[in-house]
This record gives structure tokens, sequence and C-alpha cells, in this order.
């Protein structure tokens, strides 16, 4: 049987690099590696996962430089050399080994009011909405997005500029903006046209490009980039 090298990340944002050899099997994913580490290996290790199948994305890593959801990254895919090397999310603070502080990140889904805010009641009928209308289809492009933060780790602008909101809480913003129900548009609006909004993106595409539930955060904020200039020449901001 053949061994892969590993490389993880072990402590804070002052700790180091520790190796660890691993026994390397067919359709061995990343997570089966880190898994084994904290099994059999060094039960201290630190990681987040939850569902194993690529629906939760809380076991989000930089894997090799490049940002990935674990459980669905495969050693064959990604390990060069036979070698792996483990990091926690770029752009966010440490907790510990693997394991990324998201708080930041979901502060700033609050900062871009990133939650629905309807004008119904319970009273009302429920609201019907067009599948072919283009402000549904819009939102629908951007609903998937599960928060793993892999787009927001990807980012440049975020490295550059720790203010920016980031690609997941500005594609949060055009759903909403995008969803006739809602009725804080113009809020919203608002709250993502400053220095850290919407036009503070550089569109590197590098959070499309790395978006495992394939969504397109740069084409979300370029809907913004327009919707805020359009509001901005009516007067509205």
């Amino acid at each position: 049987m053949t061994a892969l090298q590993v490389s993880v990340w072990r402590g804070g944002a002052d700790g180091r690099l520790q190796a660890f050899e691993v026994p390397r099997y067919p359709s061995q994913t990343v997570l089966d590696v880190v898994t084994h580490i904290q099994r059999k290996i060094d039960p201290s290790l630190a990681y987040r996962y939850a569902c194993r199948v690529g629906m939760c994305g809380s076991c989000a890593m930089t894997v090799n430089g490049v940002p990935r959801w674990t459980c669905r990254t495969h050693v064959d895919r990604v390990a060069k050399d036979g070698t792996l090397e483990l990091r926690p999310l770029r752009n966010l603070p440490i907790v510990r080994d693997l394991v990324a502080d998201m708080r930041t990140f979901f502060d700033k889904w609050e900062r871009a009011r990133g939650h629905f805010e309807g004008g119904a009641t319970r009273a009302d009928d429920f609201a019907r909405v067009a599948p072919e209308s283009p402000a549904r289809q819009a939102a629908d492009a951007g609903i998937e997005c599960i928060g793993c933060g892999v787009c927001y780790a990807a980012c440049d602008v975020v490295r550059w500029n720790p203010d920016y909101l980031g690609p997941a809480a500005l594609n949060r913003a055009w759903t909403l903006i995008t969803d006739v129900r809602d009725t804080k548009t113009a809020e919203r609006l608002r709250a993502i046209a400053g220095d850290a909004g919407c036009h503070a993106c550089h569109t590197h595409t590098s959070c499309t490009e790395r978006c495992p539930m394939h969504l397109s955060p740069t084409a979300s904020i370029a809907g913004l980039k327009r919707a805020v200039t359009k509001a901005a020449l009516e007067g509205k901001l």
C-alpha cells in the first residue's frame, strides 16, 4: 500500500505545518485523510465537518492552496507527487488547526441586509411569483448558496480589503433585490453601495471558478452594480 505525505496546519494564526503519513486508498477523499489523522494518529487535531456528502459545506478547507469542500475532493485529483498541504480557509481568523472562525463571514451577510423582509402577514394569501419572470430567474440563479465560505476564501479583494462584504453576502443581497416579495430594496442597495460593497469587486471571477454549487457571484455582483447605478441616477440612494 502506498502512503500519502500530508502537511497539516496546527495551532492558531502563529502555528505551523505538521507532517503526517497516511495510507492511500482508492476513491479516497481529502476529508477521509483528515479523519484518518484525527482517529488513528493525533486525536487532538481540530477540524469541522457534518454531512460528508456535499450538502452542508462545513468541511471546507484550503487544499494545496485552493479552497475546496474536502468531502467531495478526491485525493487523486489534487495530490501533487503524493503530497497534500491542508490549511484552514483563507481570509478568516483561525480558531485552531483546520477550523476557521466563520463569524466575520456571516456578520457581512447581516451588513448586506441578507435576510428577507416581506410586507405580507399571516392573514394574507401566499404570494404567487411566476417562475418564468425575469426577476424570478435572476433570483433562482443565486439561491442555492449554502454559506460554505469557499468563495470568500478565494476572493483576493477580501484579502486586500478586509472590510469588503465578499461574494457570498453580495450574492445573497442580489437574490433578495430580485425577489419581488421583499420590501427593503432601497435599504439593501444603500448597504451594499459603499466602498466595501459591490463596486469594490475587481471581477477576477475567482468566486465563480471555485463555487462548489456552480453559482456565479460575479454575475450577481454585476447585477448589483447596475442596480446601484440606476438607483443613484434616479436619486433613490
